[in-house]
């Protein structure tokens, strides 16, 4: 790298309930800029007002979620059309995986980022769905 190529630093951030993020359930920050680059922790399920996990099954949780994910997005002045990477974490995949991909579809304008989904044997807080990704412009 030449002296003349700017490095560019992390930085990190932490939301609260007031910016429509609900608060950290361990030490990790909400997310991490890179450049152009933004990664968001994974989003659980709840609500930035209350702290708890929204009722319902897979659909109501990941349309709380995605809300969760919208907030820190526009943070950045970004939405999920800047998604690059996606990685879905479903803990009952045999029975909600057909479910989500439905209300996922509906969260994207233009073309879909890249993927990944997998089935786990248990989230926090009892989720049913946790989602992170990474955005980038």
């Amino acid at each position: 790298m030449s002296e003349s190529t700017p490095v560019s630093r992390k930085e990190t951030f932490v939301f609260t309930p007031a910016d429509g993020v609900p608060p950290q359930v361990g030490p990790f920050a909400h997310a991490t800029r890179l450049g152009d680059l933004v990664f968001v922790t994974g989003q659980m399920p709840t609500d930035p007002a209350t702290g708890a996990v929204v009722a319902g099954g897979v659909v109501e949780q990941a349309e709380q979620v995605r809300a969760n994910l919208a907030a820190v997005l526009a943070q950045f002045s970004m939405t999920f059309d800047d998604a690059l990477q996606v990685r879905v974490y479903l803990r009952e995949f045999e029975q909600d995986f057909a479910a989500f991909n439905e209300r996922y579809a509906t969260w994207f304008e233009g073309p879909l980022p890249a993927r990944t989904t997998v089935g786990v044997t248990g989230l926090a807080v009892g989720a049913l769905v946790e989602v992170d990704l990474i955005a980038g412009r």
